[in-house]
């Protein structure tokens, strides 16, 4: 355990790190890191010699990256075309080490987001809240449903680190993600692009500003995204496993009545037609259970299991083990149909110049999304096992309807020495689910008890939702003030203070659990208040120091997945930050470094196990509050170099330790270690961007590629099981405004690649089918015991794209 004298060191050592080691770290190549966050490929395109500056509105008003004491990193426009990012999900390879994308395993559309070790594990419930806050254009997104649709036309992504919960509020202990999309110009212009890939992908988008009319300005965005399955299902016209297909629009106007005044409107509309990555099995019994004594490879965490009782079922012929290499085929066909996300959302934005001191801005927007899973990813690699002529292959099925609604106020300005920020914010939320789990297949056995094959479970599925696993409803309401102000009582010295009070309530009811009346119910109110403290000071124009405090807040709620509808007490983080920011060599190059401990109370972990009764199979899910305090340290550091005209190198690390307290566990009582999961101890992203003007024409030769490293980590709350590290590499290689003859209009042409060496890597390993369940409180069965099953990360994908500005 950390000593309080441990915290003040990690600290004093990431200041002087800060101000004594920064020529060093440049002179030294720094870790291969990336800096999405710092360096756009603009800057390489700017025709300068030095780095551009970088705009973000962290603080509600526009301020330049550098001056804004706050650890932030920036995903440009130029970087998600660099990267061929698509959707949120395409993060997850570590473009920003600190931000930590996942996928739900039983869709795409479903997202785990997490920032300096604050990762929900499962917030897809209805009575559930996500630890890092997703804006677009200042609209909270309540549910992490559809977060994965296609992304429209993109300005920016800012990756906000550390409890942002004055300014950004409830549910941003480990910060927030805000997306940036391009406003219209009022002058007539736009871009046309499409391309085509591997796996029968195309993508398509067209971009168009009109010219302003009336003081109205409109802005039309589409796109259209499409893959085939990267693993096939064996079974004829049923889905595989990794295909997308989305589609989406958005129409943006803005009015401008006076000079004084701007209304910024927008409709968007988006549909997901998707499925999960497939689970493989990837060993059989590897803990070599066998019934008799518990040995200390075949236990499980949290039980006082002295004998083992049951047998390990012999894995049928047709089943593959494959722990090592990505499957392009599944072995078991089954029935699928693709996953169907839908959102839409209206927003508006005001904003009035009342007067040189004073803007009021107001957010107004409604937003919804309807999620319809068909997840049939495990086949003979989950539960149920083998029996003779028994069911097998979980059809994981669940519907959700969201709806939102949020007002927000803001007063922004300056009064002398003073910038300020005021506003209150409203919250109304409605959700509903639920979910069944009908076993698809059926094996097939001879007289002699062999398997000679396995047929369609026809029967369960004329009505796959006769057996309702779980319905539930719950409503949110939130209302909060907050405030903060800027001091400057000289032009180098800032002193930041603010506080946000936040009035949180929460209703739900279980309505059916295990295809029975419920009816518990969940009536919770939450009153907290977060404040926030920052001193900043300018040594020079291009050296700035800042010290932090801040604090985050995640609301309580209930697991659906619970019998009992089981609730859980709201978390609470305490963050101290010290921060460098610095320009130099000229400003050609950039260096970045935080340090941070993070003291997280009341953490929120999860318990779960699946009940298998017959031909149901339940996963039951507990949530309950760790006691005592979860400790969270790190270092963040990113650099930025332009050594010549045209080349451009980014680097970035995050170091993140994290340790729990013990907690019982609340299947069996007994106290056991829990985990922080999808958080790597190390991580980096690095990219060199090269570009060559060709000729008097304006014609440019771009080149980029990019590495991602991240270090094995827990991937289940409960268990100690790591995921795989990973190292993947992005490239792509593009002529750039190319004149098209006699039309004024410019042709860029690209060729990218993703996972360019097609590594293959484990980024989910479920332990719970390899270690016995529950018989007695003495006894564990390995009646169910199959192996370790796992998901592997996306093949290389490639493909050609051209783009027309005009």
């Amino acid at each position: 355990m950390l000593k309080n004298t441990v915290r003040a060191g990690l600290l004093a050592g990431a200041g002087a790190l800060a101000l004594n080691a920064m020529p060093a770290f440049a002179a030294e190549n720094a870790p291969a890191a990336d800096a999405a966050a710092e360096a756009p490929a603009s800057d390489a395109s700017s025709g300068e010699k030095g780095l551009t500056e970088i705009v973000v509105t962290a603080t509600k008003r526009e301020t330049n990256l550098q001056k804004t004491p706050i650890s932030i990193n920036v995903v440009t426009a130029d970087t998600i075309k660099d990267r061929h990012i698509q959707s949120l999900l395409d993060l997850a390879d570590g473009a920003v080490p600190s931000l930590r994308v996942v996928t739900f395993e039983a869709r795409q559309t479903a997202l785990t987001i997490g920032i300096r070790g604050i990762v929900p594990l499962d917030a897809n419930q209805p009575a559930r809240e996500q630890g890092v806050g997703v804006y677009i254009d200042g609209v909270y997104m309540g549910r992490q449903h559809g977060l994965n649709a296609a992304l429209f036309d993109m300005e920016r992504v800012e990756v906000l680190k550390g409890p942002q919960g004055t300014l950004f509020g409830r549910n941003t202990e480990g910060g927030a993600l805000s997306l940036v999309s391009k406003a219209p110009s009022g002058e007539f212009g736009g871009r046309v692009s499409g391309g085509f890939g591997n796996y029968g992908s195309y993508n398509g988008e067209i971009h168009l500003d009109l010219p302003e009319y009336h003081n109205f300005s409109v802005k039309l965005d589409g796109v259209a995204q499409y893959q085939g399955a990267t693993t096939k299902n064996p079974m004829a016209g049923q889905t595989g496993w990794n295909y997308f297909d989305r589609r989406g629009g958005r129409i943006a106007v803005r009015w401008k009545p006076s000079t004084s005044i701007t209304n910024d409107f927008s409709y968007d509309n988006g549909w997901d037609s998707n499925s999960p990555f497939y689970s493989q099995l990837l060993n059989y019994n590897p803990n070599n259970c066998v019934a008799g004594a518990v040995t200390a490879a075949c236990n499980t965490p949290g039980t006082n299991f002295t004998t083992l009782s049951g047998t390990v079922k012999t894995l049928p012929s047709q089943v593959v083990v494959n722990g090592t290499t990505r499957m392009k085929v599944a072995d078991i066909g089954v029935p699928q149909q693709p996953s169907v996300d839908r959102t839409h959302g209206f927003t508006n934005t005001l904003k009035w110049k009342v007067s040189p001191e004073l803007e009021l801005r107001s957010i107004t927007a409604w937003r919804g999304v309807t999620s319809e899973q068909w997840d049939n990813s495990g086949g003979a690699h989950r539960v149920p096992v083998y029996s003779a002529n028994g069911v097998f292959s979980r059809y994981s099925l669940a519907n959700l309807w969201q709806h939102q609604f949020s007002q927000e106020v803001q007063a922004v300005g300056t009064v002398g020495i003073v910038d300020y920020v005021a506003g209150v914010f409203y919250f109304n939320e409605h959700v509903s689910d639920n979910a069944a789990t009908p076993n698809s297949n059926i094996w097939t056995t001879d007289a002699n008890g062999n398997v000679t094959g396995y047929t369609i479970n026809t029967a369960a599925l004329l009505n796959p939702f006769a057996s309702i696993d779980r319905a539930s409803v719950a409503n949110s309401k939130s209302l909060a003030g907050y405030a903060q102000a800027t001091i400057n009582p000289t032009d180098a010295l800032h002193l930041t203070v603010g506080g946000r009070y936040t009035h949180d309530k929460k209703t739900g009811t279980l309505v059916t659990f295990r295809n029975a009346a419920n009816g518990a119910t969940l009536d919770k109110t939450w009153n907290k208040f977060n404040p926030m403290a920052t001193l900043a000071y300018d040594v020079n124009n291009d050296l700035h120091v800042y010290a932090k405090y801040a604090t985050g807040y995640r609301a309580g709620g209930a697991s659906s997945r619970s019998p009992t509808y089981r609730g859980f007490d709201p978390e609470t983080v305490t963050s101290y930050e010290l921060g460098l920011k610095s320009d130099f060599w000229d400003h050609r190059a950039r260096f970045n470094i935080a340090g941070y401990i993070m003291d997280r109370k009341n953490s929120q972990v999860d318990f779960n196990a699946i009940y298998v009764s017959g031909s149901s199979n339940v996963n039951v899910l507990e949530t309950v509050n760790v006691p005592g305090i979860t400790k969270i340290r790190g270092i963040e550091a990113d650099l930025t170099v332009k050594p010549v005209d045209g080349l451009t190198l980014t680097a970035s690390y995050a170091y993140t330790y994290t340790k729990m307290p013990t907690v019982t566990n609340p299947f069996t009582g007994i106290t056991q270690n829990v985990y922080i999961v999808y958080t790597p101890r190390n991580a980096a992203s690095g990219s060199v961007d090269y570009e060559l003007p060709l000729g008097v024409n304006g014609t440019r030769l771009r080149a980029h590629i990019d590495g991602n490293y991240s270090q094995a980590t827990q991937t289940f709350d409960q268990y100690a099981t790591k995921n795989d590290s990973s190292l993947v590499f992005n490239g792509r290689l593009s002529l750039a405004d190319i004149p098209v003859s006699g039309t004024g209009q410019k042709l860029t042409v690209g060729l990218w690649g993703r996972n360019l060496f097609n590594t293959a890597y484990v980024y989910r390993r479920d332990p719970s089918n390899s270690i016995p369940g529950f018989s007695t409180s003495s006894t564990g069965s390995i009646n169910n015991v199959l192996g370790d099953y796992g998901n592997f990360n996306a093949p290389r994908t490639y493909g050609l794209d051209a783009t027309i500005n005009f």
